[in-house]
């Protein structure tokens, strides 16, 4: 499964700046991929692991704005149509499971 987390960060001040620069940089050392300024995707092993990940969240969320955490399939996220420059993009494979021994 898939975790989507899409924000609407304040930066109308200096702290406020570093704050969302602060919570970006949480993301990804979380491992999550920048798919926009401010969307983030990250592939989970299940509920367990996104209940994990959005605990994590919480506890570093800034102190003002808005932020959404969704969850969807594999086959969801395969399904997403992209455009770039006007252009329709390939659609996505899941990256494939690695089994560490």
């Amino acid at each position: 499964m898939w975790m989507l987390v899409t924000f609407d960060l304040p930066v109308d001040t200096r702290k406020h700046r570093a704050q969302a620069t602060k919570f970006r940089q949480f993301l990804l050392d979380q491992g999550f991929e920048m798919s926009q300024l401010s969307n983030y995707l990250r592939l989970v092993n299940g509920q367990d692991q996104f209940d994990t990940y959005s605990r994590r969240i919480e506890s570093n969320l800034p102190e003002r704005g808005d932020v959404f955490i969704f969850q969807f399939t594999d086959r969801q996220y395969e399904n997403i149509v992209r455009f770039s420059d006007q252009s329709r993009r390939a659609r996505r494979k899941n990256p494939e499971q690695i089994a560490l021994f």
